[in-house]
C-alpha cells in the first residue's frame, strides 16, 4: 500500500533528521580533507593508523659490554651477551650484535656491538654508545617515570612475615648457581639475555 496523505508526510519528516545528519557528516569529511594538499591538515591529522613498536635484534646494555674482557672465550661472551644476531662464514672471527627499535612518532634507535676473536679468545670489542639498563627500559615506556628499583629478593623479615601469614606453605630458598656459572648481575650492572 502506497503511503499517502498525512502518513506519507509524517514518514518524510521522521527521516529528515537522518538525512540532515548524513549530509552534515559528509560535509565535515570533505572539509577535513580540504586543506590536505596545501600542507595544512584538518580532521584527518587527528586520526592516524596505529603502528606497532618493532624491536629487533640483541639488546646490549652498557653494563653488559663492561663485563667483556680480552681473553674471554666465545662461550663466556655468549653467556654475557647471548647469541649474536650475525655470524658469517666469511668473518668467523667476528660476531655482530645489532639492535633496532622503531616506535611511531620517534626516531628509530639503532645500535651495534661487534666482538672480534683470535681463535676462541676475545681480542677486542667495538660498539656504538650503549645505554644503561635503566636508560633502555625508560626508552621503551615513555609514560613511565624513572623510579626506585624494586628488590628482586625477599628479606629474611619478609620471608618470616610470609610464613606467619601462610602457615604450612614452605618457603624454599633460591637455588645457588653452579660454581662455574658467571652470570652478570641484574639491575644496575647488566642483564643476561
Amino acid at each position: 500500500m502506497h503511503p499517502s496523505g498525512h502518513q506519507g508526510v509524517a514518514a518524510l519528516n521522521r527521516s529528515r533528521p537522518v538525512r540532515v545528519f548524513v549530509c552534515a557528516l559528509a560535509l565535515l569529511g570533505l572539509g577535513a580533507c580540504a586543506g590536505y594538499g596545501d600542507g595544512t591538515y584538518g580532521l584527518t591529522s587527528l586520526v592516524t593508523p596505529y603502528k606497532i613498536d618493532i624491536l629487533q635484534g640483541n639488546v646490549v646494555t652498557r653494563e653488559q659490554s663492561e663485563l667483556l674482557k680480552p681473553g674471554m672465550t666465545r662461550v663466556q661472551v655468549r653467556n654475557v651477551l647471548g647469541s649474536p644476531l650475525l655470524t658469517s662464514v666469511f668473518h668467523a672471527e667476528r660476531w655482530d650484535y645489532v639492535f633496532t627499535y622503531k616506535r611511531q612518532g620517534q626516531e628509530p634507535q639503532r645500535r651495534k656491538l661487534t666482538t672480534f676473536f683470535k681463535g676462541d679468545v676475545l681480542d677486542r670489542v667495538e660498539s656504538d654508545e650503549l645505554p644503561s639498563e635503566a636508560e633502555f627500559v625508560a626508552s621503551l615506556d615513555s609514560r613511565r617515570k624513572p623510579g626506585k628499583v624494586l628488590p628482586l629478593e625477599a628479606t629474611p623479615e619478609q620471608l618470616k612475615a610470609f610464613q606467619e601469614r601462610n602457615p604450612g606453605t614452605p618457603v624454599v630458598p633460591p637455588p645457588s648457581p653452579p660454581a662455574d656459572a658467571n652470570y652478570p648481575p641484574l639491575e644496575g650492572a647488566g642483564a643476561a639475555q
